[in-house]
């Protein structure tokens, strides 16, 4: 028996098929552009997919994530340098869960941006305990490691505040175009 809808009737049983094979097409897109983008360090479109995907699917928004992060890992290999991508993007996605869903245009418009782009700014800190823990980095080191990485995370913010602009419109698109195939 199908779950209930929200108009109290049963749920079409192909509805949950489409948003499997939806969010598979999502978490693919996140990790073929971020093949074709390999050759510019730090410069790729992930940021602005996952605060897109979370705006328009909220907790559902992981599914394409860890889809992503699991292509990635069959594609590269699972070593030590995959092992903080099983966080990292957690953490725009939860900060994109505490923005308020409804925010007036104007604002989204310029808070959306700065969020990716401090994201990518915050990346090499971020991605520091996993590294302090699986190579045994004090403090110290760790602090290091972050310093060394430092311009490739101003490339990174440069490059997803850039992304970032196209938030608001992708966001409000495939949120038009998910109701539409929803029927509502």
């Amino acid at each position: 028996m199908s779950a209930p809808n929200k108009e109290g009737g049963a749920r079409r049983p192909h509805s949950r098929i489409r948003e499997i094979a939806i969010f598979a097409m999502l978490g693919s897109l996140m990790f073929c552009s971020k093949v074709i983008m390999e050759a510019l360090p730090n410069i790729h479109l992930l940021g602005m997919l996952t605060m897109v995907y979370t705006i328009v699917f909220r907790k559902k928004a992981l599914f394409p994530l860890y889809i992503y992060v699991f292509m990635n890992g069959l594609y590269a290999g699972f070593a030590t340098w995959w092992v903080p991508y099983l966080y990292i993007w957690t953490i725009l996605w939860g900060v994109t869960m505490l923005l308020p869903k409804h925010l007036p245009r104007r604002l989204a418009a310029v808070l959306y941006p700065l969020v990716c782009a401090l994201y990518g700014l915050a990346f090499g800190a971020l991605y520091a305990p996993g590294q302090a823990l699986l190579f045994g980095l004090n403090f110290e080191e760790t602090l290091l490691w972050i310093a060394a990485g430092f311009p490739f995370d101003v490339t990174h913010a440069v490059s997803n505040f850039c992304a970032g602009l196209l938030i608001l419109p992708l966001s409000t698109l495939l949120t038009r175009l998910t109701r539409r195939a929803a029927g509502q």
